[in-house]
């Protein structure tokens, strides 16, 4: 019985027998299931940012360069994603990231007017590149070294939100929902990885992910702490 690159048959045969399914039948099926349930999450991660920006009319305490690194990061592990062929279930977030990405760097752009001629040289420049790299059309030498690089790309794009944070001693607009949901997304990412026996190279992301997650929304949740100590008149959390 396969539903969606699915096979329920060994774990069905076992229930039917008066088993409990044993590890090796059971273990694959679950890393399944929570890929398509990480894909499905996917769809609503950056949400709550978004809606909290447009509700406050404000991306205060947000850092531009952070959000277009994460779009260039999303691009890359998910162009590297198609060209080795990985099952949808290993990587079907990235899309929807990347969506959702360019959707929350559009908003920001729009309310951090005027915007700068530097700007658009960066946005421009991934519009020029993006469709190249995604359609896997360069160099595959080259194309590993982008993969590899994307390590970087990602801390690089925390680091900015991190001291921005610290520098304005509030973290502004920023979502910890958000926050948190990528941290859960990139912790369940690692086990599907192993399970999916992704090469190395293609676990270690999510692994630096979670662990950049993970500090992003301990610094949020610090902040949001220290700002409602600081004015306690203002009650209810960033959502």
């Amino acid at each position: 019985m396969d539903y969606l690159g699915i096979d329920f048959s060994c774990a069905f045969g076992s229930l039917k027998s008066g088993n409990f399914p044993p590890k090796d039948c059971l273990l694959p099926l679950i890393s399944k299931l929570l890929g398509y349930a990480i894909v499905a999450a996917s769809t609503t991660v950056k949400l709550p940012q978004i809606l909290k920006i447009l509700q406050h009319r404000s991306v205060r305490g947000l850092s531009v360069v952070a959000f277009e690194l994460e779009v260039v990061g999303y691009t890359i592990a998910l162009a590297y994603c198609l060209h080795k062929g990985l099952p949808f279930s290993a990587y079907g977030e990235l899309a929807f990231l990347v969506i959702q990405a360019l959707i929350l760097v559009a908003i920001i752009y729009y309310y951090s007017k005027p915007v700068g001629i530097s700007t658009w040289i960066r946005a421009l420049l991934y519009c020029a590149v993006a469709p190249t790299v995604l359609a896997g059309q360069i160099d595959p030498i080259l194309f590993e070294a982008l993969y590899a690089s994307q390590h970087a790309i990602f801390f690089f794009a925390r680091v900015p939100q991190i001291w921005k944070n610290f520098s304005d001693k509030s973290t502004g607009q920023l979502s910890f929902l958000t926050c948190l949901m990528n941290t859960a997304g990139s912790l369940v990412r690692v086990f599907t990885s192993i399970q999916e026996k992704a090469p190395t190279s293609e676990q270690k992301p999510e692994e630096n992910s979670w662990l950049r997650s993970n500090l992003t929304a301990g610094h949020k949740k610090v902040n949001m702490e220290r700002e409602e100590a600081e004015d306690p008149i203002e009650t209810g959390p960033d959502s």
